[in-house]
C-alpha cells in the first residue's frame, strides 16, 4: 500500500517511518512513494551531518577502559619486559626492588580490586556530617575561592599484595583516578602466616608477628589473631586488610585516629614491616 505525501503531516510521522525503512530495505516502494522516500533520506543525511563523529567517540577522562595488552604501549624497559612475557609474576619485580612507573604493569600481572577510603566529611550541624570519599579544601585568591578535592584509594588482590595512593584535582572523579594510579604504583607485598599462640592451622590468615606503624600523631599496633576472630579494627582499616588478604587480626591505636589519612598510612607502615625476619 502506497502512502501519499499528504498523509505524512508532520516531521514526527516522518521520523517514525524512516525507522521502518531498514526493515523493508529490499522493497521500500511498498511503503513510500519515491518522493517521500527521497525526502526522508535527505532529512536523515542532514541530521547525521549535524552530529559529527567526534561526539560519538568522545570519552570522559574519568571513564576507565578495560585493560588489554594489545592496546598498551609500554614506555619503560620494565614495561617492555612485562609485555614481552619475560616477567610473569609481580613478585619478580618486588623482590628485586625495581621501581614501577606504569600502572599497566600491575594490571597485567595482578587481578586487582579497588576501594575508596572515606577521608572527607560532608557539612552537617555541629560538625556531625556524614563521612565521604572526597576531602574538600579551598584556597583564597583575588579572584575568589579555588576548590580542590583529594581522594584516597586502596588496591589489592586479596593474596598478599596491597597498595594505597592519594590523588588531588579540581574535580572529584579525576582525583579518584589519580589516587588509583598512585595506589598501583605504590603496591608492595606482605607476609602472611598462622602465628597466633592459640591457633594451629596451616592457612596464612594473619600476620607473622606483632608489628607497629606510625604516621603523624597516630600509632597503631597489629597483633596476630587465631582463625575465626575476624578483623578487630575500624571500618576504614578493614578495607585495607581485606584487600591485603588478612582475615584475622587484633589492633591497638593511639593518637588522633579520626585523621583517617594518618591512620591508613600508619597501617601501611606496619604492614611493610611484616617482611622483615623475626628476631
Amino acid at each position: 500500500m502506497k502512502l501519499n505525501q499528504k498523509l505524512i503531516k508532520n516531521k514526527m510521522e516522518k521520523k517514525k517511518i524512516i525507522e521502518e525503512i531498514d526493515e523493508y530495505a529490499e522493497k521500500p516502494e511498498e511503503i513510500l512513494d519515491e518522493t517521500d522516500l527521497n525526502e526522508l533520506k535527505n532529512e536523515q543525511k542532514e541530521k547525521e551531518a549535524k552530529t559529527p563523529d567526534k561526539a560519538k567517540t568522545f570519552k570522559k577522562p574519568w571513564e576507565k577502559e578495560e585493560f588489554s595488552m594489545e592496546s598498551w604501549d609500554p614506555k619503560t624497559k620494565l614495561g617492555k619486559r612485562v609485555k614481552d612475557g619475560k616477567i610473569k609474576s609481580i613478585d619478580e619485580i618486588l623482590d628485586k626492588g625495581e621501581k614501577i612507573l606504569e600502572p599497566e604493569i600491575v594490571d597485567s600481572l595482578l587481578n586487582l580490586k579497588t576501594d575508596l577510603i572515606l577521608i572527607g566529611q560532608a557539612k552537617g550541624k555541629f560538625g556531625g556530617g556524614k563521612r565521604r570519599a572526597w576531602k574538600q579544601t579551598q584556597r583564597k585568591t583575588e579572584e575568589g575561592n579555588v576548590l580542590k578535592f583529594s581522594a584516597m584509594s586502596v588496591v589489592g588482590d586479596e593474596n598478599g599484595h596491597i597498595g594505597v595512593g592519594k590523588g588531588n584535582s579540581v574535580e572529584t572523579l579525576p582525583a579518584r583516578n589519580k589516587s588509583k594510579i598512585n595506589a598501583k604504583l605504590n603496591i608492595f607485598k606482605i607476609t602472611r602466616k598462622c602465628s597466633a599462640f592459640d591457633c594451629e592451622c596451616s592457612e596464612p590468615h594473619t600476620i607473622p608477628f606483632k608489628v607497629g606503624g606510625k604516621s603523624g600523631s597516630v600509632e597503631i599496633k597489629l597483633i596476630p589473631a587465631p582463625q575465626g576472630t575476624g578483623l578487630v579494627v575500624t571500618n576504614e582499616l578493614k578495607k585495607v586488610l581485606m584487600l591485603a588478604g588478612i582475615k584475622d587480626i587484633y589492633s591497638k591505636t593511639s593518637g588522633q585516629t579520626r585523621t583517617t589519612v594518618n591512620l591508613i598510612k600508619a597501617c601501611i607502615d606496619a604492614l611493610k614491616k611484616t617482611n622483615r625476619n623475626k628476631k
